[in-house]
């Protein structure tokens, strides 16, 4: 693995030609979720597999947080206090129609990191595959949504609808783009109607959405790792 900065971010390369993120190959961006280390999806390098020479990055979030353990970091803060009243209330949690404090600043570092890379390492969009987890799914939703990058594909794992008004009027010109979309039934961070309700957005404005759902909470569970593989494969080699 190597480590380098890239528009401001912390960024962690990892496959291609020395594992290190070498070569010309294909791209998995992954993001990860609110809370979490900068690597915490590094290990899915290694069980995700892909075509030949795959390089996979993963830009850390750039907010710090003091949650206690580890180094924990942050696209945006959350109001964790109204997630717990949230929950303790039975409320299903609808983040449709908000921009959270903190989102535009977020859009602004991750648009800055993808303008970047290019200068940065040999990436070609039309060959990469970008998506998160949680909030990092979040996250590269509403960008790949708003945006003209032009991408191979779309992660979305224990996601939800976000700012849905500020992407529906692009959207449109996603038409046809593949989406890997998971979500546990019993997810009690993001709700899974919500996560349903953002399949049917995407596969409303005619994007190509294969949808795993999984008996289990906010996780990435095995049988999501082995289809997430095939995905990854049939896309990257397709590009």
């Amino acid at each position: 693995m190597r480590v380098l900065t890239v528009g401001g971010l912390k960024v962690r390369l990892a496959g291609g030609m020395d594992g290190s993120g070498s070569g010309k190959g294909p791209a998995v961006i992954l993001v990860h979720g609110y809370g979490a280390p900068g690597d915490d999806l590094v290990v899915l390098a290694e069980v995700l597999g892909g075509p030949t020479g795959t390089r996979w990055i993963f830009p850390e979030g750039p907010l710090p947080l003091s949650m206690g353990y580890g180094d924990s970091r942050a696209w945006w803060v959350i109001d964790m206090a109204r997630l717990e009243a949230d929950r303790a209330a039975g409320r299903v949690r609808d983040l449709s129609g908000e921009v959270p404090r903190g989102l535009p600043q977020a859009r602004h570092a991750f648009e800055t990191f993808l303008t970047a890379l290019p200068q940065v390492l040999p990436v070609d969009y039309r060959q990469t595959v970008i998506g998160g987890f949680s909030q990092g799914a979040m996250l590269t939703c509403d960008i790949v949504m708003r945006t003209s990058f032009p991408v191979a594909g779309l992660i979305q794992l224990s996601g939800s609808l976000l700012a849905k008004q500020d992407w529906r009027p692009t959207v449109g010109k996603r038409a046809g783009l593949r989406v890997f979309q998971s979500h546990g039934t019993q997810d009690p961070i993001l709700p899974y109607a919500m996560a349903e309700r953002l399949r049917d957005e995407l596969v409303k404005a005619g994007l190509s959405v294969e949808w795993q759902s999984f008996r289990g909470g906010h996780e990435i569970p095995q049988s999501v790792i082995k289809r997430l593989g095939e995905f990854l494969v049939q896309v990257l080699a397709n590009s």
